[in-house]
């Protein structure tokens, strides 16, 4: 009986050391650092950012002006005055609102220009990274840079410079 059940746990400790999984880690900040197109594509998404923060900036300040002459008017204005500026002030404030959601909201202008702009270098990334764990037979590959649950992750199991590699980059 002794034998039967040191048998099976043999055989069940050689199961587990044969279906072992591998893995591998990525940088995804080293690589976009080393890619050309991506930190073009970054710049490019900055200045358009300046631009438009620029824009919604000065309506904001067309806003303000607006207020601080109602303020500094307000005890000269029939009642007829003041709210006819005061709409005008809140039709600013709207008009600033609207072009920042319209360029930063969720949907706006910058997500639609980043996505056109980051998702081919985003793909052809994957692309390179599942080509390499499909010829290495890596069942999992994690990203070092943005996951907070690695604590500590090998340098031999790191791809990146391979990944780099195989997108052209040498390093």
């Amino acid at each position: 009986m002794k034998k039967l059940i040191f048998c099976a746990f043999c055989a069940f400790c050689v199961t587990l050391t044969t279906s072992a999984q591998k893995f591998a880690l990525v940088d995804m900040d080293y690589i976009f650092k080393n890619i050309p197109a991506y930190e073009r594509a970054n710049e490019q998404l900055n200045q358009v950012s300046k631009k438009w923060q620029a824009e919604v900036e000065a309506l904001q300040v067309e806003a303000q002006t607006l207020y601080k002459n109602y303020q500094n008017e307000v005890v000269f204005l029939s009642q007829e005055q003041k709210k006819a500026r005061q709409d005008a002030i809140v039709a600013k404030e709207q008009e600033a609102a609207e072009l920042k959601k319209k360029y930063f909201g969720p949907q706006g202008e910058l997500f639609k220009k980043r996505t056109a702009l980051m998702s081919p270098i985003q793909e052809e990334i994957y692309n390179a990274v599942r080509e390499i764990a499909d010829l290495r037979g890596y069942q999992l590959v994690l990203d070092r840079a943005s996951d907070q649950g690695i604590i500590f992750g090998s340098p031999k199991i790191d791809i990146s410079n391979e990944v780099l590699s195989k997108l052209g980059y040498s390093n």
